[in-house]
């Protein structure tokens, strides 16, 4: 058997932690036990209320920190457990943390996950490794997003141009061309949008299979108010975040929605039209592109 691993995710939407233990070689992977542990409702609300307000104290975000450790350490005994392994079979953890801050175009550019990785070593007695994001920033690079080297392992192929769009709180692509090189960015917002003005609105986190949108109507004149943003023009590599997109972004645009008279589930529609407009501009800038496999956070 080759060497096991563990794998810690928790993207922008904060649906959950996922967890996976893989086998890993060269060539193949191959999944023995995973899970999606969701957040604690007063971490999630802590965590998210950093993310949004952007204001805290030292001491609230060590203490955050340490928390979302404990955490995640809970989440690794939980999925080992449930497994065939003990934890003494597994080689190391890769653990992302929390993005609660993604700017790296900046002067001084940094990205900032919090789970404390000292925190799940100590817990469960396995080498963690994290903050992969922060050496591709301080080389010049957007920090983000990681999954296309994970795509190009998985999906790249000889014979065709491939695109891989992950949808999750921001939506990113990845463009995998049998004689180029591998590129990647984000291209705006996954559900992050639609998340928050689903709580804001109707009290749920999220709007199940799309049924709150699909009552609203889409308003153009909205739409293209929101897609005259200037991130959406801009050339790769980028990246961006609930840091930026978020109900803030909104406000202004919403004046102009106003006038409209909406209801708000047609505010609803227009986010989602946003979310797939904005893939597909994207993706019409690299034609030819002869498959779009589509996967989600």
């Amino acid at each position: 058997m080759d060497e096991l691993y563990i794998g810690l995710m928790s993207g922008t939407s904060m649906d959950g932690v996922d967890a996976v233990i893989v086998e890993l070689d060269e060539t193949q992977c191959e999944i023995h036990q995973a899970q999606t542990t969701p957040y604690p409702k007063v971490l999630k609300e802590q965590a998210s209320d950093l993310i949004e307000k952007r204001v805290t104290s030292l001491e609230n975000l060590g203490a955050l920190s340490t928390a979302l450790g404990h955490f995640f350490a809970e989440c690794v005994l939980d999925l080992v457990k449930k497994s065939s392994f003990k934890l003494s079979d597994i080689a190391a953890i890769g653990h992302h943390g929390q993005t609660v801050f993604h700017k790296p175009t900046r002067p001084e550019p940094f990205t900032l996950q919090l789970g404390n990785p000292s925190v799940i070593a100590a817990q469960t007695g396995i080498t963690t490794v994290a903050d992969f994001r922060s050496l591709d920033i301080a080389l010049g690079g957007q920090g983000a997003p990681l999954a296309p080297v994970f795509h190009d392992w998985l999906f790249s192929s000889p014979d065709e141009t491939r695109v891989v769009v992950n949808i999750g709180g921001i939506s990113n692509l990845t463009f995998l061309h049998p004689d180029k090189a591998l590129s990647g960015f984000d291209s705006g917002p996954g559900n992050t949008l639609m998340d928050a003005w689903s709580k804001q609105c109707i009290g749920k986190p999220y709007d199940t299979n799309g049924g709150w949108a699909a009552t609203g109507q889409v308003l153009e004149p909205l739409l293209t108010y929101l897609m005259a943003d200037p991130f959406f023009a801009k050339k790769p590599p980028k990246s961006t975040g609930r840091e930026y997109f978020n109900l803030d972004w909104l406000k202004e645009a919403l004046a102009v929605g106003e006038q409209l008279k909406p209801i708000d589930a047609d505010i609803q529609a227009t986010l989602s039209e946003l979310t797939a407009q904005t893939i597909v501009n994207d993706i019409s800038k690299f034609q030819p592109v002869a498959r779009i496999i589509l996967c989600g956070g």
